[in-house]
């Protein structure tokens, strides 16, 4: 369809629905934070709610047109890029928090919500909004819910999925769906809530979500502590979880501090370079957090530390392993967000290092994660001088080897990104080919024309 008779179209059947059909805006709303695939996108429609997004998509079903649903665009595995002149749906314009419930604790947020913005109305109320990541700040809560995101403190508070009572959705099909209407205890049948959350929208669009907040945690403190090894590093994550009520155990490498030190000019926060660092959140104890840097040190696991003296100390140290993401964006990383059970760590670190080692020689490979859940990030950086086609193609042939090693520990391809084009040729490695057969049987219920998301996922 030319742009003459799409204009055409739209303005017959809903002309009163923004729209934008400007290169830049196309471009914009046509990516994520991946840049592997050229934005493509044919329209940008920008809803001002559920009964605009249901026009939308009951006009893609009656034309055949394939929509793309647009939240912050922080993805990395390109779930929201409109590769083939789709229709892209930002919902950014689906921005208001309303309908807070203090006996309930809860708090209905269009999808379009900043997840920083959630944070804060939760603080104003003395309440607390769990979930984080270094893209808080623009990341949008409907992307949050589509992609079940984790971030720092899974450790202690758990995914997306735990703090969303209610969800409003528009399906493939164009029907509003209200399910489980903010209910803590629900027991009729099937929860379609859990279902659309983490499906990347190939089922639906979240337009609304009704989101439960948990009291304010007790003063927390900061410690960044330097590593010897990485052996260590689940021995620190043992003793320190023994003695102290954590909320997060992040993990990095020196490549990684020195990209954040180069790029944000920051110093190093330690005399020396070490081998490897972790940074643990935990609830004020100042007495058993000296007690597990004495013992790691008597272990030769901890050869330095600090210990956070006041919140903006404490805000500092959590910027050199925030900061990683954006200091290597410009390198066209190539990103691998993998997970194992706790438990395997160790051994899947040590042999991950081999396969490095052995498959990436000529790569600088930077890698930190969530080590309190599993989740490890690994990220490879595009050579300069590099054709960017030529450096993907040579990472997902060493992705062989890699998911190779995650299939053998039965662990995820994806532990929190989500599968989206990216990850959709290696999604065999982490489920059957029966499952993968009943994702595509549900996404046809959902979705029988095929207008949201194709070619995501499944």
């Amino acid at each position: 369809m030319n742009a003459e008779t799409l204009h055409s179209l739209l303005e017959k059947h809903i002309p009163h629905i923004a729209r934008s059909h400007k290169t830049d805006d196309l471009t914009q709303f046509g990516q994520d934070w991946t840049r592997f695939h050229e934005p493509n996108a044919a329209v940008v429609f920008f809803p001002n709610d559920a009964k605009e997004v249901q026009e939308i998509v009951k006009l893609a079903n009656q034309t055949g047109a394939v929509i793309v649903p647009s939240g912050g665009r922080t993805g990395y595995s390109a779930g929201a890029v409109a590769t083939n002149s789709e229709w892209v749906v930002s919902l950014v314009r689906l921005n208001d928090i309303s309908g807070f419930n203090e006996i309930d604790q809860t708090v209905s947020v269009g999808a379009g919500v900043i997840t920083e913005q959630l944070h804060n109305f939760a603080a104003e109320n003395n309440l607390f909004y769990p979930v984080d990541f270094a893209s808080s700040g623009s990341s949008h809560i409907g992307g949050n819910i589509a992609t079940n995101a984790g971030g720092i403190r899974v450790l202690r508070y758990g995914l997306t999925r735990d703090y969303v009572l209610g969800l409003t959705v528009v399906t493939g099909s164009g029907e509003i769906l209200k399910l489980n209407n903010g209910l803590v205890k629900n027991a009729s049948g099937l929860d379609f809530r859990h279902l659309m959350i983490g499906s990347e929208g190939i089922l639906g669009i979240v337009v609304e979500a009704e989101i439960k907040l948990i009291n304010q945690p007790p003063n927390q403190s900061v410690m960044l502590l330097a590593l010897s090894s990485l052996e260590a590093v689940m021995a620190v994550f043992a003793q320190a979880r023994a003695a102290l009520t954590l909320s997060s155990f992040e993990f990095f490498s020196d490549r990684s501090l020195k990209r954040v030190m180069a790029h944000r000019e920051f110093d190093n926060p330690f005399e020396d370079l070490h081998p490897f660092y972790v940074l643990l959140e935990f609830d004020e104890n100042e007495a058993a957090a000296m007690d597990v840097f004495e013992q790691g040190m008597i272990a030769e696991h901890v050869t330095d530390g600090i210990i956070a003296q006041s919140i903006e100390q404490g805000q500092q140290l959590w910027q050199y392993r925030e900061g990683i993401s954006e200091s290597i964006a410009h390198f066209t990383p190539y990103k691998n967000d993998i997970s194992v059970k706790i438990s395997q760590v160790p051994a899947f670190m040590q042999q991950l290092e081999d396969v490095l080692a052995a498959e990436y020689p000529d790569f600088e490979t930077i890698w930190f994660g969530h080590i309190g859940d599993g989740n490890l990030h690994l990220n490879i950086l595009k050579p300069e001088g590099m054709e960017t086609k030529e450096f993907k193609a040579q990472c997902e042939q060493v992705n062989q080897h890699v998911y190779g090693l995650i299939k053998a520990f039965e662990g995820s391809i994806s532990a929190e990104h989500g599968v989206g084009l990216i990850k959709k040729p290696f999604l065999p490695y982490s489920k059957s080919a029966e499952e993968i057969k009943l994702m595509g049987d549900v996404k046809r219920v959902f979705d029988p024309n095929g207008v949201l998301n194709i070619g995501k996922v499944v």
